[in-house]
């Protein structure tokens, strides 16, 4: 038996790829100067939640499947008469994925699901946030192959945000790009 502790695939290339070309590119003095991607939250409202409590059920357990981590049921904040809203009601999934599920999700997303989207010509460039954040869209949740079309009863979206330790969008635009995120317009 082998005592080894398993790393993933984008652990490694991060380690000896992407550190050493990021260290080059912005003129770091330390490897600890290096962005780094922290964690990886996944987010989903549910449309339809306040009269089917099932459909939370549905979205916790399609969230959990794809990520390989239990998803939590998000609770709205404030009461909104128009919408029959009460505070603390469940209108939504979230999971945050850190270390090895982080790493496992973004090998799997970059590889298998992004390119099953539809006419897919690479990610948008422009959803960074200003503090070295970004978050992608996702309109429908059967590109992740974990999940069965067949038991899905309404197609709907989710959101990913990827939290880096970037300061800037350029540095943060270089770290996801060289850990493999498909972006549009970019020359290899």
């Amino acid at each position: 038996m082998s005592t080894e502790k398993y790393t993933p695939r984008l652990a490694d290339k991060y380690k000896k790829e992407v550190v050493p070309a990021l260290m080059k590119k912005f003129a770091y003095k330390t490897v600890m100067q290096a962005p780094r991607l922290t964690k990886v939250c996944i987010n989903r409202g549910v449309n339809g939640a306040v009269a089917d409590k099932k459909l939370i059920d549905v979205a916790i357990d399609e969230l959990t499947t794809v990520t390989g981590q239990k998803a939590v049921a998000t609770m709205s904040k404030k009461d909104i008469s128009n919408f029959k809203l009460r505070k603390n009601m469940p209108i939504g999934a979230k999971v945050t994925l850190r270390g090895v599920n982080m790493y496992e999700f973004l090998d799997r997303l970059v590889s298998v699901s992004l390119p099953r989207v539809r006419d897919f010509k690479g990610i948008n460039d422009k959803s960074f946030d200003g503090r070295g954040n970004y978050t992608l869209g996702v309109t429908e949740q059967i590109i992740f192959p974990e999940i069965d079309i067949d038991k899905v009863n309404k197609i709907t979206g989710l959101d990913i945000t990827f939290v880096t330790t970037a300061n800037t969008n350029e540095e943060a635009f270089e770290l996801l790009k060289e850990l493999g995120m498909p972006f549009k317009n970019v020359k290899k």
